[in-house]
């Protein structure tokens, strides 16, 4: 009896495909694998730069914002004159002995226009100080209590030569405090009535460069 083989063993009709179109068959989808592969790697990098890019860019505007806001708080516009006097040397008014004071004093400005201004009037000015500083005590001027309240006379005084009247804050004592809660509680209260406005004052500080006594 002849031997079964396996191409007397196959089903009628069937045919095997070819072995080299098998092998392309598996090339080919190898390759649309890889490509696939390849498409989605190059898609999440493209995103990643895109995402990192957006980042660089946020940074950027925070950046030039805190630049700008830098930039406004520098204006050139903004920063104080200062205008430095020479140096004052003045009889105190203690009177059980002889004691003198020698003060530099430098005043800042809110402009240059103003600082010209009391370029100008710079006799004037220098007098009113120095009728200040005669009026003081060299106790009146050792506490640094002292040498705030000259400072702020001064900053009345020297505006005054040029026709700024700068009202000087009204003390407030014990007596005056009772009289007035004693006028408050007899008298119905009334409504108050506004205020003027303030007067601005262009010098904006008084600074002292040196202060001696002796």
């Amino acid at each position: 009896m002849p031997a079964v083989t396996a191409a007397t063993a196959a089903p009628a009709g069937a045919v095997a495909p070819p072995r080299g179109k098998k092998k392309f068959l598996i090339l080919v989808a190898a390759l649309l694998a890889l490509v696939l592969v390849g498409g989605a790697g190059g898609l999440w990098i493209l995103k990643k730069r895109a995402a990192a890019a957006a980042a660089a860019a946020a940074e950027d505007d925070v950046a030039a914002a805190e630049v700008a806001q830098a930039a406004a708080m520098h204006d050139p516009k903004g920063i104080p004159v200062y205008l430095p006097l020479d140096p004052f040397i003045v009889n105190l008014a203690d009177k059980d002995v002889d004691r003198y004071a020698q003060i530099g004093i430098t005043l800042e400005l809110e402009s240059p226009v103003f600082a010209d201004q009391v370029k100008a009037y710079m006799p004037a000015v220098r007098n009113a100080i120095l009728l200040i500083l005669a009026q003081k005590s060299s106790k009146d001027l050792l506490g640094r209590t002292g040498k705030e309240e000259l400072a702020q006379e001064i900053m009345r005084e020297a505006v005054r030569p040029m026709g700024i009247e700068i009202l000087a804050p009204e003390p407030v004592t014990a007596a005056k405090g009772e009289a007035d809660k004693a006028a408050q509680d007899e008298v119905p209260a009334r409504p108050k009535k506004a205020k003027k406005s303030a007067v601005r004052n262009p010098v904006q500080h008084v600074h002292f460069s040196s202060f001696i006594i002796q």
